[in-house]
């Protein structure tokens, strides 16, 4: 089983008509990224506390319906929190959030996760909304003392970000506890760092989303792997990132020795879909078909997927 824990909202998305209309979508980096891999056909629980309004409810009927285990979740009266996408020209996305006094800020530590847990997987606003990022943190520390295989996707949204240099210390108090790191080139930019400072920093592999260059990884064992991006029709890049991570920890929590090349494709081709749609709607697993030759598809950075406008 892979625990993702972390926010789930509300992605008010625009749309062409009528002018102006924002359309209600299932988002939050967290949410996607379980959404995604009950979707694929992973073994998957959602851990967090999520309000019993009607956009609660919501969120929770499309994890079910994705086959997601709920018994990690919390609910609370505390509004959804809300995010308002501005899509630029390319189909990425700038977010404005509106977060005070939702549901997922008062999460508190659960107890221990199930014993099939094999993953964890974090990220997003709830790593920086405060009081329940500290509990979020002492989940990741927690159970990467376990020896669960953790996942960090710190999905930088400098809105919510109050003081970037405490953000950026904290950062890298997480990273001897992490497995996995996955960031796009702008969150590397705002970090302030490269692949190799994470690594000596305690990170066990960093996988970087690089736009029009692809997709690479850098382990601490001195590997490297990179594999090409994938031109598709973009609507929007809204939960393509999200889709990569849940894509690498289907792939990672395999039985056997982590196969990078493979999990890298995979996760192309999967956010690659997610890509062609509006909002955060990753592919179920019927939808992927079999990898194809070397330099088959893979996501990188939203907005440099393609070049191709949307259909």
């Amino acid at each position: 089983m892979i625990v993702v824990a972390g926010e789930a909202l509300m992605d008010l998305v625009p749309v062409a008509e009528p002018p102006g209309a924002l359309l209600p979508r299932p988002g939050g980096g967290p949410y996607n990224t379980a959404l995604a891999l009950g979707r694929l056909g992973a073994e998957v629980a959602f851990c967090s506390r999520m309000s019993t309004d009607g956009f609660g409810d919501a969120l929770l009927a499309g994890l079910r319906a994705a086959g997601v285990d709920l018994s990690l979740v919390r609910r609370g009266p505390e509004p959804t929190a809300l995010a308002v996408p501005s899509l630029r020209p390319d189909g990425s996305a700038v977010y404005g959030f509106y977060v005070e006094g939702t549901a997922d800020r008062l999460f508190s530590l659960p107890g221990a996760l199930p014993p099939a847990a094999r993953a964890l997987a974090l990220g997003t606003c709830s790593l920086v909304l405060e009081p329940g990022a500290t509990a979020y943190e002492a989940l990741l520390h927690r159970e990467a003392g376990r020896g669960m295989i953790t996942l960090l996707d710190p999905n930088i949204r400098p809105a919510l970000i109050g003081d970037p240099r405490a953000y950026r210390s904290r950062f890298r108090s997480w990273l001897p506890s992490v497995s996995v790191l996955k960031l796009s080139e702008e969150d590397a930019e705002w970090l302030g760092g490269r692949p190799e400072d994470w690594l000596a920093a305690g990170a066990g592999a960093v996988v970087l989303t690089r736009g029009a260059d692809g997709l690479a990884v850098r382990t601490r064992e001195g590997a490297e792997h990179t594999v090409p991006a994938v031109r598709v029709p973009v609507a929007d890049t809204i939960g393509a990132g999200d889709t990569v991570n849940a894509a690498l920890l289907h792939r990672l929590c395999r039985p056997g020795p982590v196969d990078w090349p493979d999990a890298l494709a995979y996760a192309a081709r999967a956010a690659a879909l997610t890509c062609t749609r509006p909002g955060a709607q990753p592919p179920f697993a019927a939808e992927l078909a079999p990898a194809g030759p070397a330099g088959s598809p893979v996501l990188s950075r939203a907005g440099d997927v393609t070049g191709e406008p949307a259909a």
